[in-house]
């Protein structure tokens, strides 16, 4: 698996969790959905920013349910 294929898992991973934590409708939890579905570049920058501008505790939430 190449580098863009982890990543595009990954982050829709993170939706998911984040769809529990945050709900559905959060920007953050729209971007990583989005990231994951397009792979493109500009999509996975932006989510990773959003991400990164969560609380930490909601980070490090998202980060716990998918690190099984």
């Amino acid at each position: 698996m190449d580098e863009k294929t982890i990543d595009r898992v990954a982050m829709g991973r993170l939706a998911k969790a984040l769809a529990f934590i945050c709900g559905a409708d959060h920007p953050t939890t729209a971007a990583l959905a989005k990231a994951s579905e397009t792979g493109t570049d500009r999509d996975i920058k932006a989510a990773r920013k959003l991400f990164l501008a969560l609380k930490p505790g909601d980070r490090r939430a998202a980060l716990t349910m998918i690190g099984d």
